[in-house]
């Protein structure tokens, strides 16, 4: 049950803080860190602990019958993938908690509730089996995440948060009628209905690969993918379903700007992985094989995603928006690499997926830290700031080569595989790809240059150092910024013999 536990002692944290006097706002503080912080201890055991040679899955709790009229089952466990993903997830629960410290002022009690109960749906979403589990946990970032925009955000937080509501909801709706279709023919083998119908979701994988079978058929597998893929390309975000996102990202708080980076982003990719790719094969082959017209469709979108958020970026003003519309030109390496369908291409996506959640949340951090001393985030209205703050310059200076591709950090080594998987498939367009990086070099190191170098602009000349609760919460990922790109089979380890296995079952079909 420990998997359980660690996805279910947020929401038990959720309750005992909702229990606490309002008024008791150090305490309620001091209760979410506790409860954010176990969940911590317990990822980091899963990752010591869990077993690489093999590609299955692991930390088994279930099948528990939940729905019994529907089979739906409560089924959790984690492979490679996820359990990185759960790692980084559970990283940024304490990390984002100590950024909200000082800087949330209304609402502690509420707001912390509900960034508990966003966690336990972050958490329960990357171990589910089930894939009714799957999607309720999905739907539960939904509900905390537009609260947390909506009250607690900037300006236009309103219309930021129903904008992202909306277009997740949209999503969702098109991922729950291709589940529907999905459970509904579960159980048809050559025309005939056989046994029950299931949500299992290494159930469904094998019954998607087995001759006969209704899941198994080309054409139903290319409709169901594009419903799944629909939802899924909502969160990424993927051209053209990413409006949502810098309006999200420029009125969300430091904090919750972090885990729409960091982690809820990924749920996008993750489910790529986890549902289109293993389960619908064919439908992804149809869209990657590169015969007919939608035959590279899935690489196009992710060389667009690369150059469009790449350029949108460099004509930014806006501190926080720039960092937003460099993670959707950093998400499309993801999407270039999973295209690629090759071993290359899918371990560089993956491990993008995770360098990216971590130098994305250092990214956000970091602007949050410049806008408390400023209380504005306009790029040009700074100047000189490094002879005033160098230890938040280097820090800065650290995330933004490691974002732009810079050899011996992170975010360089995801990259590189991703367009190597993706060169071997599709070399016009990864050759076009590196336009992104280019463009991404431009805008930090001209960012760079605007906010820190030349002299100093006399209105910040008594602007505060970076702290030392801003530093806590930017070493541990400037940490594993570092160690990634030094030694990225720290993470490519984790996952190897899953993306192995993911690999056969792509070329089984």
């Amino acid at each position: 049950m420990l998997l359980s536990l660690m996805i279910f002692i947020p929401l038990l944290g959720m309750v005992v803080v909702l229990l606490l006097p309002r008024e008791s706002e150090e305490l309620v503080k001091r209760v979410t860190l506790i409860f954010t912080l176990i969940p911590l201890a317990l990822a980091v055991y899963l990752f010591i602990s869990y077993d690489r040679s093999t590609a299955g899955t692991q930390f088994f709790h279930g099948p528990v019958p939940w729905i019994d009229a529907f089979n739906i089952q409560y089924h959790v466990g984690i492979d490679g993938l996820s359990v990185t993903l759960l790692l980084l997830t559970a990283l940024l629960g304490p990390i984002c908690v100590i950024a909200s410290w000082r800087n949330i002022e209304k609402g502690i009690k509420a707001y912390m509730a509900l960034f508990l109960l966003l966690e336990t749906g972050m958490l329960g979403f990357f171990a589910a089996l089930d894939l009714f589990l799957f999607y309720v946990f999905f739907e539960l970032t939904l509900l905390p995440m537009y609260f947390l925009i909506g009250v607690w955000g900037g300006p236009r937080r309103e219309y930021a948060a129903i904008k992202f509501f909306l277009y997740t909801l949209f999503g969702s709706v098109l991922m729950l009628v291709a589940m529907i279709a999905v459970y509904l023919n579960s159980n048809i083998v050559n025309g005939v209905a056989e046994g029950a119908r299931t949500f299992d979701i290494p159930t469904l994988i094998t019954l998607a690969a087995t001759q006969g079978h209704a899941l198994a058929d080309p054409d139903f597998q290319v409709w169901v993918f594009v419903g799944f893929f629909i939802g899924f390309a909502v969160k990424v975000p993927i051209f053209p379903f990413h409006t949502w996102l810098p309006d999200a990202h420029v009125e969300a708080p430091t904090a919750i700007s972090v885990i729409l980076a960091g982690i809820l982003l990924k749920m996008g990719t993750y489910g790529l992985v986890r549902v289109n790719m293993a389960m619908f094969p064919q439908g992804l082959a149809h869209f990657t094989d590169g015969i007919g017209f939608w035959g590279n469709s899935l690489a196009l979108l992710g060389f667009i995603n690369i150059v469009y958020g790449s350029f949108c970026a460099l004509a930014q003003t806006d501190f926080k928006k720039l960092v937003a519309y460099s993670s959707i030109g950093h998400m499309g390496f993801v999407i270039l690499g999973l295209a690629a369908r090759n071993s290359e291409g899918i371990t560089g996506a993956i491990l993008q997926m995770f360098n990216h959640g971590v130098i994305s949340a250092m990214l956000f951090l970091l602007v949050g830290v410049l806008y408390d001393r400023a209380h504005h985030r306009e790029i040009n209205g700074f100047g000189g700031l490094g002879t005033r703050m160098p230890i938040y310059t280097g820090i800065t200076t650290l995330a933004f080569m490691a974002s732009l591709g810079l050899p011996g950090l992170s975010g360089f080594v995801g990259e590189a595989l991703s367009l190597l998987g993706a060169y071997d498939r599709f070399k016009f367009l990864t050759i076009l790809s590196t336009i992104g990086i280019v463009v991404g070099a431009a805008y930090f190191l001209w960012t760079l240059q605007r906010v820190f170098l030349g002299t100093l602009n006399p209105k910040y000349e008594a602007l505060p150092e970076i702290n030392g609760r801003e530093i806590l919460t930017l070493v541990p990922l400037g940490i594993l910024t570092i160690v990634l790109g030094v030694w990225p089979n720290f993470a490519i380890d984790m996952f190897r013999e899953s993306v192995t296995n993911l690999i056969d079952v792509l070329h089984a079909i």
